[in-house]
């Protein structure tokens, strides 16, 4: 089992940057896929980001391709979700979430995710 507990979220203004952390409990963390997901009030959870467990393969939504930035440190079991030129249309709850790793694939769908943190909320303002 994995347990997952995000940190870093914040009220920033369009154009900053923050990072956000997502710290993994349990032995087998490097062995999953783990992503980052977002939802905005009166909004469906939507992909942000995923990463294999050897950050090899990476999966990142349109809407965040070249701004946002996901790495893992497997030593510390800990994802990072590196935010830049964020945008109001960003302001969410951020979610990290842990799955069992395909080969090959990166999952984009909230339902092949096994694992999800409480979430962190991220707010810019205009």
């Amino acid at each position: 089992q994995v347990q997952l507990v995000e940190s870093g979220g914040g009220l920033v203004q369009a154009g900053d940057s923050l990072r956000l952390s997502c710290a993994a409990s349990g032995r087998t963390f490097s062995s999953y896929t783990t992503g980052w997901f977002r939802q905005a009030p009166g909004k469906e959870r939507e992909f942000v980001v995923a990463t294999s467990p050897g950050g090899a393969l990476r999966n990142y939504a349109d809407s965040v391709k070249g701004r946002f930035t996901i790495s893992r440190d497997n030593a510390k079991t800990t994802v990072y979700l590196q935010m830049n030129s964020l945008k109001p249309e960003d302001t969410a709850v951020y979610y990290c979430a842990a799955a069992r790793y395909s080969p090959g694939r990166i999952f984009t769908r909230p339902d092949d995710y096994d694992y999800w943190g409480q979430g962190t909320q991220v707010t810019v303002s205009s």
